[in-house]
């Protein structure tokens, strides 16, 4: 008879590190997780605008008098600035937006899925 690839029993499967068998500590891990992920996001966000800004003072100080050089060194400069401006103004519309639905703590989503905050 045959051995099928499929009838090999390889046993139980689990994940990689401590998402692989989270048990009772799944919220704590997702949060974490996502915190993170958005700390991260935040983090990088900060950076571009950062490059945004430098980058648009470096083009007007190049531009030499060009006022197409400067005009497009300022429209960087302001999109570094709304973007940032976003980032910012994302975090505390989440969070009123969780007040006004009830969702109390909305940025921390153990207290949702264990409702216990």
């Amino acid at each position: 008879m045959k051995n099928l690839l499929a009838d090999i029993q390889i046993g139980p499967l689990q994940g990689v590190g401590t998402l692989g068998n989270p048990g009772s500590n799944a919220p704590n891990l997702f949060n974490d997780a996502l915190s993170k992920v958005i700390g991260v996001m935040t983090v990088v966000a900060f950076i571009w605008f950062t490059f945004q800004v430098i980058l648009g003072a470096i083009g007007i100080v190049a531009s030499g008098g060009d006022k197409g050089a400067i005009e497009k060194a300022r429209k960087q400069i302001t999109t570094g600035v709304v973007g940032v401006v976003i980032v910012i103004a994302a975090i505390f519309i989440v969070g009123l937006l969780g007040t006004l639905f009830g969702l109390g703590n909305i940025l921390n989503p153990v207290c949702i899925i264990s409702n216990s905050c």
